[in-house]
């Protein structure tokens, strides 16, 4: 029983930790899936604070697997465990149950598992914690006191210090259609080999004050007491013929499309997004007027990109000295591609080069004489 109990808390705490920092590493994608659960629960006074509470779990899920392994203090731990696992568990249930959410991010965007996939682990999973919660009195710690409290200091510092890196630059790791390489109107298209929506016609007919479906090739033509109420198209097998990348537009504020004219553009351009201009994080304003200056002087293109509107852009553009012209874009795309608010991306004919947070920007672009690359100042 001691060796399979040591078997089971070793892989219970090295799949918290392994799931904790996966999540770390884009807190912000945790933030977004807490807005989505809070939004289909009716509980939006609690979006506000998404990200603080992605923040605290993702902390505690990782603190909790590093005490796991150390057996520190597990009467505490082993019933933090429990709990996080209740919350898990009541996640992927609605989640695969309701079918409102694909998807349920417990391992982030890297390793995207279906709403069913999530459900059946922490199933599997509950079953395993509930047995190290009713052992906890006989897990002892591996280390002396000293020892056992500067690796739960590790822990700490490593559970909050990456998602504090992230959050101010960008993921270590980016696992978004959005990486650097990757080419948007190529992403934009449907994938070779997909298979579309198949939809069968019905016909709804009344009788009595029942009302009835029938397919095309059985409506009751002869029967006079049937009364036509509606045709509907519905879905018989969902397929998979959808593009990575879904609703890419960029037009100006007068709802012109300029989406073509960027992704096919030869030359390089960056795209400065902003997703709203009054929540723009500062210490970017001296090195976007330097590299404006070189774009302008060498002929690089350089948008703003914004779901803001006209007037709050045009505040933001006066105050910040920026002399490019400013897009709009749908909110939610623009957060999928940048993770920082703003953030900087590099692109040349669709294909995206290069992405910085506002910390990292380069404060230079110089084209080389037959435009084949870009030299970067930073």
């Amino acid at each position: 029983m001691k060796i399979l109990l040591g078997i089971i808390r070793t892989l219970v705490g090295i799949l918290f930790i392994f799931s904790g920092l996966i999540k770390a590493n884009d807190p912000l994608g945790l933030c977004y899936k807490m807005q989505e659960f809070f939004s289909v629960l009716h509980l939006n006074f609690l979006a506000p604070a998404a990200l603080t509470l992605s923040v605290i779990m993702i902390g505690f899920e990782i603190i909790a697997g590093v005490a796991l392994l150390l057996g520190c203090q597990m009467r505490f731990f082993g019933t933090l465990l429990l709990l996080l696992m209740i919350l898990f568990l009541f996640l992927t249930a609605f989640a695969y149950l309701s079918g409102k959410i694909k998807e349920c991010g417990c391992f982030g965007d890297c390793i995207p598992l279906t709403a069913g996939a999530s459900f059946w682990k922490d199933v599997i999973l509950f079953v395993l914690v509930l047995i190290l919660f009713s052992a906890r009195r006989r897990i002892k710690p591996l280390f002396g006191r000293w020892a056992t409290a500067l690796w739960m200091l590790v822990g700490i510092g490593l559970a909050f210090g990456i998602q504090w890196y992230t959050l101010r630059h960008l993921p270590v790791v980016d696992c978004l259609a959005y990486k650097i390489g990757n080419n948007i109107p190529a992403l934009m298209k449907i994938p070779p080999g997909s298979i579309p929506d198949q939809y069968a016609t019905v016909f709804v007919y009344e009788k009595n004050g029942q009302t009835r479906e029938f397919a095309a090739d059985s409506i009751p033509w002869q029967d006079t007491t049937w009364h036509f109420i509606s045709r509907e198209d519905k879905l018989v097998k969902k397929g998979n013929a959808e593009p990575v990348i879904k609703d890419f537009v960029i037009t100006d504020f007068a709802g012109n499309d300029s989406t073509g004219k960027i992704v096919s553009e030869p030359g390089f351009v960056f795209l400065f997004m902003v997703k709203q201009t009054p929540d723009a994080a500062t210490g970017w304003e001296q090195k976007l007027v330097r590299l404006q200056a070189d774009c302008l002087q060498y002929g690089v293109k350089i948008y703003g990109i914004t779901s803001s509107d006209s007037m709050r852009t045009g505040s933001f553009v006066d105050h910040a000295g920026i002399k490019f012209p400013f897009l709009q874009m749908d909110g939610t795309v623009i957060k999928t591609a940048a993770r920082t608010n703003p953030c900087l991306l590099l692109l040349r004919k669709g294909t995206i080069l290069g992405k910085w947070s506002y910390l990292d920007m380069p404060v230079g672009a110089i084209p080389s004489p037959d435009r084949g690359h870009i030299n970067l100042k930073f």
